[in-house]
């Protein structure tokens, strides 16, 4: 019984990094769905159609959420799950290098898959000094 993964984020961005995920490692170790937010979208049908996608990953470890952009609505929305009894860390500032650190650890905890997805994040980016 593993972590649930559940991407929210803007429009286009989820499906696509899902999309990368598996063309890197084929097969996803993890369940993972996507919820992604119009410009137009309300924030409470966002929070209503979360919760069912989360529900839906939780079999029992919880769920991951991971979010684009820190303090948008996706974060907003995610940061809400806990309050209708949804077992959740959500971790902002996805990228390809978070996700595919997760799902590279399925075994772990949902708190362990947490500081997982934050170190991978940070570990993908790079300077070139040269």
């Amino acid at each position: 019984m593993g972590v649930g993964v559940l991407l929210v984020t803007h429009e286009a961005m989820g499906a696509a990094l899902v999309g990368a995920a598996r063309h890197v490692l084929g097969r996803l170790p993890l369940p993972v769905d996507v919820v992604e937010v119009a410009a137009s979208a309300d924030p409470d049908n966002t929070l209503r159609d979360a919760a069912a996608h989360a529900r839906s990953l939780d079999a029992g470890a919880g769920v991951l959420v991971l979010t684009d952009l820190y303090g948008s609505t996706p974060c907003n929305v995610a940061q809400r799950l806990p309050s209708l009894g949804i077992t959740t860390h959500c971790v902002s500032g996805l990228n390809l290098p978070m996700l595919l650190r997760v799902l590279n650890y399925p075994e772990q905890s949902l708190d362990e898959l947490a500081q997982t997805a934050a170190s991978g994040g940070r570990g993908g980016i790079h300077i070139d000094h040269a």
